[in-house]
């Protein structure tokens, strides 16, 4: 990239003048900001040294073991026993597999609805044709799936508060992403107030670019901009590329020895992951098959939102 045009890119007042015409997506933020006492308007930038000497409130179940938290809970006890043994998985692994939790219908509907949208131009493919980003926006229906009831109990019980969906991603191949953690992009205040899911459209295997992912990885420090040194400064967002946290990223996972797990998914099959879950897509190895998925992430109500590396606040519909 031009250095002249590298640097307007980081110009922060470019950033605040942009959200100055988005109050009615941006004012989640605000009320708190006054609760926890920072000096800030809804366009402000957001970094995580903001937030430095504040103590965080994290999550229950990273706070205590849900093998002996869980057993006691009522919304727990009113799950089916399969979805309440991997529950209790949650905070060693920071990840649960649920085995066909949508049915096979649902998922020819949503693969369906997708082509749909996609002629109808409401949702283009991007990204090489391979990425569609919010079509819950443009589909009830898939709206819906997202919000399904059960799945948002899941997801509330996790995180300890209630939660609301606020994006979606379609992906036809394999995104083959480098590892990393959600939290650098979807960032929080207190952190850990993230969680996504993962929904296998197709069958996946090790030939159209499956998941990987880190048992236990969540409990890891949460990397941010100072962790790279991408903090810039009063007027400028950090100057290192993306490239540079993936680096880091790694030399994390190197230097902690930590395991590498695939997931081989079938049809219907999700995964729920922890915010700070260290993760990435497998190489596409066979290049005519494709590896249709869709993920949704979710926020938890009443925590700052914003995006780590571009100190943005985040916009919520």
């Amino acid at each position: 990239m031009n250095p002249l045009i590298e640097k307007l890119r980081r110009i922060k007042l470019s950033y605040a003048f942009y959200n100055f015409f988005k109050k009615k997506e941006l004012d989640h933020n605000v009320p708190l900001f006054e609760k926890f006492g920072l000096n800030k308007k809804y366009y402000s930038p957001l970094n995580s040294t903001d937030f430095a000497k504040l103590t965080p409130d994290f999550p229950w179940l990273d706070k205590t073991n849900a093998k002996t938290a869980l057993p006691e809970n009522k919304v727990y006890q009113s799950f089916p026993e399969n979805i309440q043994k991997e529950l209790l998985t949650w905070s060693d692994n920071g990840y649960v597999i649920l085995r066909d939790f949508f049915s096979l219908a649902n998922i020819d509907k949503i693969n369906s609805e997708i082509d749909e949208l996609v002629q109808q131009d409401k949702v283009n493919w991007r990204a090489n044709n391979s990425k569609i980003m919010f079509a819950i926006h443009q589909s009830e229906f898939l709206n819906g799936i997202g919000s399904n009831p059960q799945l948002m109990s899941i997801l509330s019980l996790l995180l300890g508060r209630e939660v609301s969906l606020f994006q979606s991603i379609n992906f036809l191949h394999g995104s083959e992403q480098r590892t990393h953690s959600d939290s650098i992009h979807m960032t929080t205040f207190p952190q850990g107030y993230l969680i996504a899911v993962w929904v296998a459209l197709e069958d996946i295997s090790e030939e159209n670019g499956p998941l990987h992912y880190y048992p236990g990885s969540h409990k890891l420090h949460y990397v941010m901009n100072k962790d790279y040194d991408n903090e810039g400064n009063k007027f400028f967002i950090g100057k290192h590329s993306y490239t540079a946290y993936e680096d880091k990223i790694q030399q994390i996972v190197d230097e902690k020895k930590i395991t590498k797990h695939i997931f081989k998914a079938k049809k219907g099959d999700i995964l729920i992951w922890h915010a700070n879950l260290l993760h990435g897509g497998e190489i596409h190895l066979n290049k005519s098959k494709t590896r249709k998925s869709m993920v949704f992430h979710y926020y938890a109500k009443d925590v700052i939102c914003y995006h780590e590396i571009s100190q943005r606040p985040a916009l919520m519909k």
